[in-house]
């Protein structure tokens, strides 16, 4: 068997996670963290976690430090 599959996912007490797979918080991590997100400080944060990722989003996509334009567009 390769190694590497069917480990089981580590994580620490008291760190919460979001199953995107689910739909579920979980403490520990129970899934795979291509399925998860997190870790969270908090239940109630990790429910929050699609909430919270979607906010990030667009702040980072109004963030002038992250856009494909040039900073000096227009000007020669």
């Amino acid at each position: 068997m390769p190694l590497g599959f069917h480990r089981k996912p580590t994580g620490k007490p008291g760190e919460w996670f979001y199953c995107i797979k689910h739909g579920k918080v979980e403490e520990g991590p129970e899934c795979p963290a291509k399925d998860r997100l997190g870790p969270y400080a908090t239940p109630d944060e990790a429910a929050h976690a699609l909430q919270i990722a979607d906010e990030r989003n667009r702040e980072w996509q109004n963030d002038p430090r992250w856009s494909d334009k040039p900073k000096d567009e227009g000007t020669e």
